[in-house]
């Protein structure tokens, strides 16, 4: 028995948005995708992956299970009527704060900032400069160290992408990398942050429809973060805060699932987690998951890029 879980993150008319640089799938991509997974899937929902997870009836051959990570109005304008026409469900895993608050996250900020300057190298020069002008603050290093342990590829994006985004997710302090994240967005994106994410996040209301309708809502934390990097009491706080979110919802917080944002985890989170009744735990690892082998806290997935499209 396998299970393939897909990831998607942006799904919109990519061509006819104001970034369609940004790293998402296009309309009519994913609609051809619902396509290909509708003539070799049998699309399950997630509670019969929880039932399957936890010792109860074993899925279908060939299963799928649709998952959505961030909580984007896409999931809501384009995708959720898509699933709905099916007959499908999707699970749908919005950060608590920027629905919530309506706050934009470092990690969107960092996304648009990508998509609205073409040459990245003046973002790595911007970047330079804002390490060198703290160097030594709060325990910053020289901008070639960074360089050298972050500017990696990976299969998705190029060396000096994943430099970037690194820098402003986790390599920084975190006051400094939120300043350096927001002085970007300012300069290349120049749209007030709060208007930004009021166009960008679903709502509660939507949230609320779609659960009405069938759909999933699960944990993806409070404000998107790297959780292996934060301390114990700082993943109980993310996590709380995201279950207390779901409840509001109206969202199961009982044998729930956690989809980890940038699929970073350690041994205390998911001691936390099991303390906290989740079932499920979704990763980045790619792989097809293999219930009754895989721990169910750690389910691999593929990306949306590693199915026809």
């Amino acid at each position: 028995m396998a299970l393939t879980i897909v990831m998607y993150h942006y799904v919109r008319d990519l061509a006819r948005s104001r970034y369609p640089a940004i790293k998402g799938r296009s309309t009519s991509s994913f609609q051809r995708q619902l396509e290909h997974i509708a003539h070799h899937y049998t699309v399950v929902t997630a509670e019969q992956v929880i039932t399957a997870m936890t010792g109860g009836e074993a899925l279908p051959d060939n299963a799928a299970w649709l998952t959505f990570d961030d909580g984007y109005s896409d999931h809501y304008s384009v995708v959720f009527p898509l699933l709905h026409e099916r007959g499908w469900q999707g699970s749908f895993f919005p950060p608590a704060r920027s629905v919530r608050d309506g706050e934009l996250l470092d990690v969107n900020r960092v996304h648009f900032v990508l998509a609205a300057c073409a040459d990245h190298k003046h973002l790595i020069d911007a970047v330079h400069r804002f390490i060198d002008e703290h160097q030594g603050h709060d325990g910053v290093r020289p901008f070639a160290e960074y360089w050298a342990e972050l500017a990696i590829a990976s299969r998705l994006d190029p060396a000096e992408v994943i430099f970037l985004k690194r820098v402003m997710q986790h390599a920084l302090p975190e006051e400094l990398r939120e300043e350096l994240a927001c002085d970007l967005f300012k300069t290349y994106v120049s749209v007030d942050p709060a208007t930004f994410a009021a166009e960008l996040y679903l709502s509660v209301a939507q949230l609320r429809t779609m659960i009405r309708c069938g759909m999933y809502v699960g944990s993806h934390g409070a404000g998107h973060f790297w959780m292996n990097r934060l301390d114990a009491a700082r993943q109980a706080t993310e996590i709380d805060a995201s279950l207390d979110f779901l409840r509001d919802l109206g969202a199961p917080s009982n044998h729930w699932v956690m989809n980890y944002p940038y699929g970073a985890y350690n041994d205390t989170l998911l001691r936390l987690l099991r303390d906290r009744g989740c079932a499920v735990g979704l990763t980045t690892r790619v792989a097809v998951a293999q219930p009754g082998v895989d721990d169910p806290l750690l389910l691999p997935r593929l990306d949306t890029n590693d199915l026809p499209h």
